[in-house]
């Protein structure tokens, strides 16, 4: 039966059925590397995104395509993941911002919608890159506008087609992609979507089609609203994290928020006349459920006593710190080395755990100053940090570092009575004055250049680049010191894992000292996952 139209709840429908394909294909998209390393996160932080904007567009009770998408993208920005996760958000709103005013949709808004995401996600990136996911949104948008019919489920699988043969060719366009073997893994995800939601909508019956999914029936594992962003670090003014859900009719989204303003902090209000959603800091959560008591019926209610989480930031006065900055890093070792060099606050995240666009906005917004630096310390966790940065009401500052060591060297030029211009500029400044390597181990067989890699091999990475592999650290450990280790006054400091025996390395590195002479050589507890050595020169 040819379908013409779609509205917020097939919508609905289509989200549901591309999260569900998404979490069931994410280990495989995960494993998508360039390089074999246990590092690979595009379909989970893809799918974690998407989760986030189902959860927003199962929470309006319209019928409403525009509503919804709206919802749905609000979601997305929020959720954003990883580098991956960002483009997909901003998809997301191009998709909204094409369809806001519409109550339902057609094949040709389908079209334009696409079109319109595609555009946002080009723009997202500073330098796009084809042969990426940007590719595959783009030529299935054209992929779309080609398309004469009417019928919405033939332009869906043309549309599907359009992607899947894009995807095919991105390792025509990069020449990195078909030395690993592989498609890129963000534009296998946006295709893995376009299949989860098509499958969805062929196979909803015409009463599924008009009733919603209902929000209970969501995978815990997939739903990621506000309650995330619990584990980030919280102010201490105000100790209980209130979340929930009004609804009603002809609910004022402004009236309501400015009803809570007084009340607490960190307050967000978002969502439409029918289902508007509350998260807010106060110490008296009764008061604000007796205040939005007032506007409808509330459901969906959570409060959190967050004291235990004061403790970084009881030492210092919100209104006199001129700056603050937030670090990224995972490892209690990291951690505490990032702290102690000046970070106010250190997010867990890094490697297979990269903090979502809500989460970073939410540290922010309780950072002790007006004016935030943020150091991401991983390539995969800007974009989302940059998001951020564009959505706080605060002055942020992204210092683009893409490694803990980087992120070390910036902390290392810090100087808190300096101007937050000042530091920015010594921070950049630093980044390219250390040079970072890694070990870990393959996660598959493949052959990288000259090097033969078995699965379980230790491999090592110097700036990103796989220079080594083999069964033994000594050697690993030696290729690496030999790239990056010339002549004499160099520092060069090893971070070891949660993993590694800190005698061993030792070993290693008195030897390492006896070979390179005249350079001084550190080791320090990282504690962090994934890999065994975190290394920096400088």
């Amino acid at each position: 039966m040819a379908v013409y139209t779609f509205n917020g709840d097939d919508l609905k429908i289509m989200l549901r059925g591309a999260v569900d394909l998404l979490e069931q294909t994410k280990d495989e998209i995960d494993s998508l590397n360039v390089f074999p390393v246990p590092d690979g996160d595009t379909g989970t932080n893809m799918c974690q995104t998407l989760a986030s904007s189902l959860k927003e567009a199962l929470n309006v009770e319209s019928h409403h395509i525009g509503l919804v998408a709206e919802a749905s993208a609000r979601g997305g920005l929020l959720g954003a993941r990883g580098n991956s996760g960002v483009i997909l958000s901003q998809v997301l709103q191009g998709f909204a911002h094409s369809l806001s005013s519409k109550e339902q949709a057609s094949a040709a808004d389908l079209a334009e919608a696409l079109e319109k995401g595609a555009q946002m996600a080009y723009r997202a990136v500073l330098t796009p890159v084809e042969g990426t996911i940007l590719t595959v949104v783009k030529k299935t948008a054209e992929g779309a506008a080609n398309q004469r019919s009417n019928d919405l489920l033939r332009v869906m699988v043309a549309v599907m087609k359009s992607a899947f043969t894009a995807l095919q060719k991105t390792p025509d366009l990069l020449p990195v992609l078909k030395q690993a073997g592989v498609v890129d893994a963000g534009g296998k995800g946006f295709v893995t979507i376009l299949e989860g939601a098509l499958q969805a909508l062929k196979s909803a019956s015409p009463m599924a089609k008009t009733t919603a999914p209902k929000t209970e029936t969501l995978k815990t594992s997939q739903a990621q609203n506000l309650s995330d962003f619990e584990r980030s670090l919280q102010s201490l003014n105000f100790i209980y994290c209130t979340e929930l859900m009004i609804k009603g009719k002809h609910l004022a989204i402004d009236k309501i928020k400015s009803e809570l303003l007084p009340y607490g902090d960190s307050l967000l209000v978002v969502g439409d006349s029918c289902t508007v959603k509350v998260h807010i800091h106060s110490n008296h959560p009764g008061l604000i459920l007796e205040c939005c008591l007032k506007h409808g019926q509330l459901s969906d209610l959570k409060i959190n006593n967050m004291s235990e989480q004061y403790k970084d930031f009881i030492s210092y006065d919100k209104n006199n710190k001129p700056f603050a900055v937030i670090a990224v890093g995972a490892g209690e070792g990291i951690s505490s080395i990032l702290k102690n060099l000046g970070a106010d606050a250190v997010l867990a995240g890094g490697q297979t755990l990269n903090p979502s666009t809500g989460e970073l906005l939410e540290m922010a917004a309780q950072a002790p100053s007006v004016k935030v630096i943020i150091l991401p310390n991983n390539k995969n966790i800007i974009l989302a940090a940059e998001q951020a940065r564009g959505l706080s009401s605060k002055e942020i500052t992204v210092i683009p570092s893409t490694s803990i060591p980087q992120g070390i060297s910036a902390l290392l030029s810090l100087n808190p009575e300096d101007t937050l211009e000042n530091n920015v500029n010594r921070m950049k400044e630093a980044l390219s004055s250390v040079s970072s390597a890694e070990v870990t181990r393959a996660v598959r067989d493949t052959t990288y250049k000259d090097i033969v890699i078995k699965k379980g091999q230790l491999i090592g990475l110097v700036d990103d680049d796989l220079i080594t592999a083999g069964d033994d650290m000594s050697k690993v450990l030696n290729d690496i010191l030999g790239k990056l280790v010339e002549g004499s006054g160099k520092l060069v400091t090893l971070y070891y894992g949660e993993n590694v025996n800190a005698g061993e390395i030792e070993t290693l590195l008195d030897a390492a000292r006896e070979k390179y002479e005249g350079n001084e050589f550190e080791l320090q507890q990282g504690g962090q996952p994934v890999y065994d050595l975190i290394i920096s020169v400088e």
